[in-house]
C-alpha cells in the first residue's frame, strides 16, 4: 500500500495529517504510545470527558510536557504540540480526521455525525455504535465524499481484511470470524459474578482498575456479537438467526467447523459469520485455539485449488473443499494508524458498512418483570444477541445499545427478545433514534454478497 511513503511525504512537506482523538481510554492510550514515532501525523488534540484521564494517558506513554499548548489553534499551528481540550471544540477545528473512541454508542453516534457534518474524516472505534447505526452513518459520510471507517487494529477491521483479500483473489466467503473463550452460562454473567469467568487475580480485580460491566460484556456475548454484527454489514454476510455458536475448536479445525452444516459444519448458511470458543464445554483450553484471532474461511473454486489447499498450510477440512486464512492476533489500537493513513491519504475505509444484514438485540438474561429498568451491555438484565436485520426489522426487536436506563412495559422470558413495544423509549435521543431508523430502512435495500 505503501502507506509509510505516503506518510514520510506529508512529513517532509509539512503538512501531517491532523488528527483529533476522543476517548483517552485503552484504546486511545494504544495509540498514543505508537503516534509520535509515525511520520506525517499531528495529534493536535484529545479530548475525554474526564481531563485528567486524558492527561494521564499522555503521561503513561511519556508524551513530553512541552509537548501540550493551552488550545487548539496553537496546537493546529504549532507543530508537535498538542492540547487536551472538550470534545466539541474539535468539530470546529482544521483537522483532517476524528477517532470517536468512546465506547458510548449514542455518544459515538453523535460525534460522528458531527465530524461528517464538519467535513473530517471518521474512524469509528466504538463498534458499539457502527453496529448501532453504522449504516447510516457510513452512508451519510459517503454522500458527503468522506470517510467512515471501522478502525484497524481491533478485530472487525482485520477480519473485512480477510475477506476482501479472499474475495479479491476469486474466492468466495463461506465464513469469517474470531475466537473468544466460551461457557453456555456466560450469557447469564453480570457484573457481581464477572470475576469468577476470568483468570484476573484478586488482587487486580480488588484494586478497581477494571470495569465490571465492560468485562461482563466481552464474556457473555455481547461484545462478540457487536463485532461480527459489524463483519457482517462490511461484508454483507448473512448471520444465522439462532445467533453466533461458539464451537469450541483450534487452528486446524476452523475450516471443519466454520462451513455449512449441510456440509458437516455448524453455519445455518454460507456467507456467514460465527465465533469459536477456546476452550471446550467443560472449560479447558483447547491447545492452539482461535483465542484473539480472526479467520476467513473459504471454497475452492476448483479440483486444482482444492489441490492447493492440501499442497500449502492452508488449515483445510477433511474434504479438501474449505480451508481457512487465520491471523493469530489483533493489537489493537497499536495498528490504528493504519485506518487514519488509509482515509486521509487513499480515501479508503478498512471496512465500512455496504447495508444492514445483521442486527446485536437485547436478549432476557433472566426473566423480566414489567417495570423493570434495562442497563445494557455487561449489566445484570440482558445480553446481545446477533440476528439477521431482516428478523430483527420484522420482529421490531430492540438493539441492545438502545436497551440503556429505559424501563419494561412488558414481562419478558429468559432468553426472550426484547422488542421495541416492550419498552418506554428515552424520546430525547433523537438524533440515535434517526439514525437508527434510517439503519433499519436499508434492511430492505440490500441483497447479501456471496
Amino acid at each position: 500500500m505503501n502507506l509509510h511513503k505516503l506518510l514520510t511525504q506529508r512529513e517532509a512537506e509539512g503538512n501531517p495529517i491532523r488528527v483529533g482523538l476522543i476517548g483517552a481510554g485503552r484504546f486511545g492510550t494504544m495509540y498514543l504510545a505508537q503516534a509520535r514515532n509515525i511520520p506525517g501525523i499531528h495529534v493536535v488534540a484529545i479530548a475525554d470527558i474526564n481531563a485528567e484521564r486524558a492527561k494521564g494517558a499522555l503521561k503513561l506513554v511519556d508524551w513530553p510536557e512541552e509537548a501540550f499548548v493551552e488550545d487548539i489553534e496553537t496546537a493546529i499551528s504549532t507543530r508537535a504540540t498538542t492540547v487536551v481540550t472538550d470534545a466539541s471544540v474539535l468539530f470546529d477545528a482544521d483537522l483532517d480526521v476524528i477517532v470517536e473512541a468512546t465506547g458510548n454508542p449514542i455518544v459515538g453516534i453523535n460525534h460522528a455525525l458531527r465530524a461528517i457534518e464538519t467535513g473530517k474524516h471518521i474512524i469509528m472505534v466504538t463498534v458499539e455504535a457502527d453496529a448501532l447505526a453504522g449504516p447510516a452513518l457510513a452512508k451519510r459520510a459517503q454522500e458527503a465524499g468522506l470517510v467512515y471507517s471501522l478502525a484497524y487494529g481491533d478485530q472487525p477491521a482485520l477480519i473485512w481484511e480477510l475477506v476482501d483479500w479472499a474475495r479479491t483473489s476469486g474466492f468466495d466467503v463461506v465464513c469469517a470470524g474470531k475466537g473468544a473463550k466460551y461457557l453456555s452460562h456466560y450469557h447469564q454473567m453480570n457484573p457481581d459474578n464477572v470475576w469468577e469467568n476470568w483468570e484476573f487475580s484478586k488482587e487486580l480485580t480488588d484494586s478497581g482498575q477494571l470495569n465490571p460491566y465492560m468485562h461482563t460484556s466481552f464474556r457473555d456475548g455481547t461484545k462478540a456479537a457487536i463485532e461480527m454484527a459489524a463483519v457482517a454489514n462490511a461484508a454483507g454476510l448473512r448471520p444465522s438467526d439462532e445467533g453466533l455458536t461458539f464451537t469450541p475448536g483450534d487452528v486446524e479445525e476452523i475450516a471443519t467447523i466454520c462451513r455449512p452444516a449441510a456440509d458437516g459444519g455448524v453455519l445455518a448458511n454460507a456467507g456467514s459469520v460465527d465465533v469459536m470458543s477456546s476452550v471446550t464445554r467443560e472449560g479447558d483450553w483447547i491447545p492452539h485455539n482461535t483465542q484473539e484471532g480472526v479467520f476467513v474461511v473459504v471454497k475452492a473454486t476448483n479440483d486444482y485449488v482444492s489441490g492447493c489447499f492440501q499442497e500449502y498450510p492452508w488449515h483445510p477440512d477433511p474434504t479438501g473443499q474449505y480451508a481457512a486464512l487465520y491471523r493469530p492476533y489483533h493489537y489493537v489500537g497499536l495498528e490504528l494508524n493504519v485506518s487514519i493513513a488509509n482515509a486521509v491519504l487513499r480515501g479508503v475505509a478498512t471496512g465500512a458498512p455496504e447495508g444492514f444484514h445483521a442486527d446485536v438485540v437485547a436478549c432476557a438474561k433472566k426473566d423480566l418483570r414489567a417495570g423493570e429498568i434495562l442497563d445494557g451491555e455487561g449489566g445484570f438484565t440482558v445480553w446481545g444477541k446477533l440476528i439477521s436485520a431482516e428478523k430483527s426489522v420484522r420482529d421490531r426487536a430492540l438493539p441492545v445499545a438502545m436497551a440503556h436506563h429505559v424501563k419494561l412495559v412488558n414481562d419478558v422470558p429468559e432468553g426472550g427478545i426484547v422488542g421495541w413495544d416492550d419498552v418506554e423509549i428515552d424520546t430525547s435521543l433523537e438524533e440515535a433514534l434517526k439514525l437508527r431508523r434510517e439503519t433499519e430502512a436499508l434492511a430492505l435495500e440490500v441483497v447479501p454478497a456471496p
